[in-house]
């Protein structure tokens, strides 16, 4: 049978990007031949070439501008996962990968979703808003930014004394406990 291949785009620390990684080593039904960055400072890409995955970078503009080169970098793949992925996936994209680029969003979707809503901004937000819970929502990318098709949210509940780098913890142990087997069920299952 042949592998499932995966390409994992990132812009930032890539810690989900090596935990799904090391999730489907030992998994022979699931290939990752490309770590795409959006930034050549990402420490995501040394995590990647420490386990032996190939990377390339395509900045922001190089993503709307060349997309012969997004193209070629993906040519084989059969699924994009955006693992903290900033720049907006442009819609040529997506449509050469219709409900086939996954993205993990830190907040319970349609909550907290948006421009601008990324990172610690999600966070202080959630702080803000005086919310009792948060989490993350797995989705398949459209062209509006988080609103496509949720695949799966997991919450956890937040104490009053939380600070938005507690809240930021707990919903990054969400993520390590959960992307990878979400993506593993959609991609074998869908």
């Amino acid at each position: 049978m042949t592998p499932i291949k995966l390409a994992i785009f990132v812009t930032g620390g890539g810690t989900n990007c090596e935990n799904i990684i090391r999730y489907f080593q030992d998994k022979p039904e699931v290939e990752i031949p490309i770590v795409v960055s959006s930034r050549a400072d990402a420490y995501a890409l040394v995590r990647a070439e420490r386990l032996g995955v190939p990377t390339t970078v395509i900045t922001r503009q190089q993503l709307n501008e060349e997309p012969e080169r997004v193209k070629e970098a993906v040519r084989g793949c059969d699924y994009i996962i955006l693992a903290g992925f900033l720049p907006k996936v442009p819609v040529y994209l997506i449509n050469l990968f219709p409900n086939r680029i996954i993205n993990i969003h830190p907040a319970l979707l349609p909550k907290f979703g948006g421009k601008g809503m990324w990172g610690h901004h999600v966070h202080e937000a959630v702080k803000a808003a005086g919310e009792t819970v948060s989490g993350i929502t797995i989705h398949f990318v459209n062209p509006e930014l988080d609103e496509g098709e949720h695949i799966a949210q997991f919450s956890t509940p937040l104490s009053p004394e939380d600070t938005p780098e507690d809240i930021a913890d707990k919903v990054h142990e969400l993520e390590m406990a959960h992307f990878p087997q979400v993506i593993e069920q959609v991609i074998l299952h869908h």
